[in-house]
């Protein structure tokens, strides 16, 4: 019972952290543009963090990241691994300012504890992880191309207007454009660790057997629990990545704003319609990259972009072979 405590534990303070590690995502573009104030920003962003509570009720991307391994090779310590494996490379790329994805670290730590206590890939359901692989690339540049399409619509739409005028219409709608994005974030990002919570209860109670369909099986107080840690974490905010996500990667004006934010929302949502984790951090970035592309491609500090694409490729494995030797050393203690 310690155990299962414990990971629950962990799992909303996992949580938690990827709240204010992902603030910055929901966040930079409307502090950088002063919109609000960063106090306003993170308290409007956790608003909508948790009001995705309400919206998102069938749960499909925990279903996925809770089969993203095979229900026979799991248990308490596969996930206890997992999480401590993703909460610690969290914290690190937040300390050194990197935007990572939460939800790869989750899946990485997931898959590679796992495999440790196997000794073999075939631990993995593919379909799951491959989909998951294939979105690190994907969503980043569904958010781009959206981003940019939108870009180009609104300057055409606005080129006859007064742009004092327009400045002013721009930074009301990007409140709607960061609620937008918050909704998608809190949805997408919340539901991570509620599949991996509901496995724990599940297997503790039902003496290690797993059901396919977790969801179906989910606790009423999980996604409440969930919605409001990941809601709280934003509130503390993550203000080496907000420098980074609004200011490193292209400057952006309210107009361009409200395009990063609007392109992000409508893959984050749709991902999540899909049941497909997608991370926050990948989608903003391409969109952030989108709105800078419409000027010219030198808008882009493209290094700063390079050094995030690789902080993205290497979170699965990294996350896998930290989860791996937390298994070993676990189960020396367990």
């Amino acid at each position: 019972m310690a155990l299962l405590i414990t990971i629950i534990v962990l799992a909303l303070v996992f949580d938690y952290i990827n709240g204010f590690h992902d603030a910055a995502n929901s966040i930079a573009t409307i502090v950088s543009t002063k919109v609000l104030t960063p106090f306003q920003a993170v308290l409007w962003a956790a608003l909508w963090n948790f009001v995705a509570y309400f919206v998102f009720k069938e749960h499909k991307v925990a279903n996925t990241v809770a089969n993203t391994v095979y229900p026979e090779f799991v248990d308490l310590s596969v996930i206890l691994a997992g999480l401590i494996a993703a909460i610690c490379w969290n914290l690190f790329t937040w300390w050194f300012g990197i935007p990572s994805s939460s939800s790869h670290t989750l899946i990485g730590g997931f898959i590679g504890a796992a495999i440790a206590k196997v000794g073999s890939f075939s631990v993995i359901v593919m379909q799951n992880l491959t989909k998951t692989v294939l979105f690190i690339f994907l969503s980043p540049l569904i958010g781009m191309i959206l981003a940019f399409i939108i870009t180009l619509i609104i300057v055409w739409i606005c080129r006859k207007s007064n742009p004092y005028k327009s400045e002013r219409w721009f930074k009301r709608l990007q409140l709607l454009s960061s609620a937008a994005f918050s909704l998608g974030h809190g949805g997408n990002d919340a539901q991570k660790v509620m599949g991996l919570i509901t496995v724990a209860i599940i297997f503790h109670q039902n003496n290690g057997v797993v059901p396919a369909n977790v969801v179906e099986h989910m606790p009423f107080w999980v996604p409440l629990t969930c919605y409001t840690a990941i809601a709280l974490g934003t509130m503390s905010g993550g203000w080496k990545i907000v420098k980074t996500m609004g200011t490193r990667i292209t400057k952006v004006t309210p107009l361009e704003g409200v395009a990063a934010e609007s392109a992000a929302a409508c893959t984050l949502i749709l991902t999540e319609g899909l049941g497909i984790p997608v991370s926050t951090t990948h989608t903003i970035t391409g969109s952030i990259i989108g709105v800078g592309a419409t000027k010219r491609l030198s808008a882009v500090r493209w290094g700063v972009t390079i050094n995030l694409i690789w902080a993205w490729v290497l979170t699965i494995p990294v996350s896998a072979l930290l989860a791996a030797g937390l298994y070993f050393l676990i189960e020396l203690f367990v």
